[in-house]
């Protein structure tokens, strides 16, 4: 009975412990993620500064929330500038749609309705677009509450980047502490495993995040060399694409058909073309190299639990995944090793057998 009461009061404990933390529990992990993340670079920071680790925190935090910031300023002002372009045209009644590209005909399947559509909007843009917009209202203002939603994740990722601050300050109690607490969990493998958890951190903050933003800077800089109308827009559409694992198709795709319809089949379309499909590729080269450099477990279970991670917790997800999937797959080879002794090679297993029989 003394034992049920201890187990029951506990349990009680965990349970309203849980609902205490629970509000703070997103942008805790966030914390811990961003700061293993970004730990080595502020140990390189705190060793110039001679070894102030706060002072060095502070110091990245800072540059991060300026690097955060900067595309954020310049997006949102893009934005504003292109509604009161659009608005102005409305009023000046000077918004008109270019002329139809007869080339355009020649699409299979799609090519004469696309061409009727186009005609139509030229001819009398209002007209088209008069019966649709219950619709567009609709999904107008569905994309003003993400935005909000948007924003408000945006600040609250800048208060975990604070509070990483904090934690990589103290990153070596920290480090200690989870080492004891794995070691209070798993016995001797605790340092093992903690060391592991870090490594994935990284490797995925390396092999997706780094990946999506390499390969939005690459198909954004085409964009905007090539003068597509919101650009910038894209590009951040290419960097949310990259991160949730889908592919930069489903935005280039639309762009190259807007570019061979308006300048039609020319060497700068081509150039660009070979170019885009280029740099919308380039996850396909760099993830092998990347995801799980460094990660004692193979690459294709780190890429599952990135995958799953995200289907099933979203962008948090996209970094617990791999290191849940890791630890579960070092524990079960552990697990195996353990009660089944290693195998060894042909040659000498077949040394083994004859010296076997030899001493019977």
């Amino acid at each position: 009975m003394d034992t049920l009461i201890r187990a029951g009061v506990i349990a009680a404990m965990v349970i309203l412990c849980y609902r205490v933390f629970s509000p703070f529990m997103s942008i805790m992990l966030w914390s811990v993620i961003l700061a293993i993340t970004l730990y080595p670079l502020q140990q390189k920071l705190a060793r110039r500064l001679a070894g102030r680790q706060g002072l060095a925190s502070v110091l990245l935090v800072l540059l991060a929330i300026v690097v955060l910031l900067l595309p954020a300023v310049l997006l949102g002002s893009s934005m504003v500038a292109s509604v009161h372009g659009v608005m102005g045209h409305l009023r000046a009644g000077e918004l008109a749609v270019p002329a139809a590209n007869a080339a355009v005909r020649q699409w299979p399947l799609i090519g004469e309705p696309v061409y009727q559509f186009w005609h139509s909007a030229h001819a009398d843009l209002l007209a088209v677009f008069t019966p649709i917009l219950p619709q567009v209202k609709e999904y107008a203002l569905r994309g003003f509450g993400q935005l909000a939603g948007a924003g408000i994740a945006f600040l609250v990722f800048v208060a975990a980047l604070m509070i990483a601050g904090l934690i990589m300050a103290q990153g070596e109690r920290g480090a200690r502490s989870a080492e004891r607490i794995l070691m209070r969990m798993v016995g001797e493998r605790g340092p093992d495993l903690a060391t592991l958890s870090v490594a994935t951190i990284r490797a995925v903050a390396l092999g997706v995040v780094g990946i999506a933003f390499v390969q939005m800077v690459l198909v954004g800089a085409g964009f905007v060399l090539k003068g597509i109308p919101g650009a910038e827009l894209l590009a951040l559409g290419i960097l949310i694409l990259g991160i949730m694992q889908l592919p930069a198709t489903l935005i280039i795709l639309p762009v190259l058909v807007y570019v061979f319809a308006t300048d039609g089949v020319t060497l700068s379309s081509v150039a660009f073309t070979v170019y885009i499909v280029l740099a919308g590729l380039s996850d396909n080269v760099l993830k092998p190299l990347l995801l799980g450099r460094g990660v004692a477990v193979p690459m294709p279970v780190v890429l599952l639990g990135a995958l799953g991670g995200m289907v099933s917790g979203g962008i948090i997800g996209l970094f617990i995944g791999p290191v849940l999937l890791g630890l579960g797959y070092q524990l079960f080879w552990h697990w195996v090793d353990r009660e089944v002794p290693p195998l060894l090679p042909a040659g000498e297993a077949e040394s083994e057998v004859s010296k076997a029989s030899a001493e019977s």
